[in-house]
């Protein structure tokens, strides 16, 4: 594939179709859906699967032979369908990043899309329904929030600057010395989408987010309007998270921190201390 500008805005352009379509779905069903348990450690709705099929089949009308990774498969898997053409394009789509917030009727949630090609984000796509705000980038292209250009600033760690978190650590007993250290030297917060916390990072409203149990539907979109928008992804040791072998993902945990220039050798001193 040629990663010419029209090329990537065509990108843009259907996954912002697809994320409208599925964020109106989702809206439309969020005082009905019922929630089960998936894998013992998550919610589901049946919105999450009918959200994201919305998605798949815009964007196949368009990209036939690209491939997918989201996050509703069978059996609480992944679901997963590798390129048909030679093009190494893989569309990479949270339906519904928020689930535990859609489930409960709290309107927090977003629609996920990005696209990598050869390993590496080309495209993202944010959509948060309830404000009906649009975050997009393409490589080598602006952060835009509906159009109008984002930076991830230059804000400094303190008591009137937000760093939003998970809202559980589970490779840790307990809670981590540096989570109560960021809690107390900041605004913290968690909104309950790692989707958004990256937008808000891009935007410059956030100083940093750090996730703990991300999964690739969590980071791609947000890794491309963060690259855009001057902010640093890594993970926790600082290393690049991307590119990301696509055919050998099975849904393992990424850990991330995604902040502005001047926070994230910050946050990666507090972690590694």
């Amino acid at each position: 594939m040629v990663l010419e500008h029209g090329n990537l805005s065509r990108m843009l352009e259907t996954a912002i179709v697809a994320a409208r379509l599925a964020g109106q779905k989702a809206v439309e069903d969020m005082d009905f859906a019922k929630a089960s348990v998936k894998n013992g450690a998550e919610l589901v709705t049946q919105t999450d699967s009918r959200c994201q099929q919305i998605i798949v089949d815009r964007i196949k009308e368009a990209y036939p032979d690209h491939g997918f990774i989201a996050e509703e498969g069978q059996a609480g898997r992944l679901f997963k369908q590798p390129p048909r053409g030679g093009d190494d394009v893989w569309w990479i789509i949270d339906p519904i990043d928020g689930t535990n917030n859609f489930a409960h009727r709290v309107p927090l949630f977003t629609v996920s899309i990005g696209a990598i090609h050869k390993g590496m984000p080309i495209v993202g796509a944010i959509f948060d329904p309830s404000t009906d705000s649009m975050y997009t980038a393409v490589l080598n292209g602006e952060a835009q929030l509906n159009g109008r250009r984002i930076d991830a600033g230059e804000d400094d760690m303190g008591e009137f600057s937000s760093v939003s978190l998970d809202s559980h650590f589970p490779s840790y007993d307990g809670v981590p010395p540096w989570v109560c250290e960021i809690i107390q030297r900041t605004r913290y917060r968690n909104l309950g989408t790692t989707a958004l916390h990256m937008a808000l990072v891009a935007k410059g409203s956030f100083a940093a987010t750090v996730a703990s149990t991300p999964k690739l539907w969590d980071l791609a979109a947000g890794a491309m309007i963060g690259k855009c928008a001057n902010a640093v992804l890594t993970d926790w040791q600082g290393k690049d998270i991307f590119p990301i072998d696509a055919n050998a993902y099975e849904g393992g945990h990424l850990p991330a921190v995604l902040a502005n220039k001047k926070v994230h050798p910050q946050i990666l001193g507090l972690i590694n201390a």
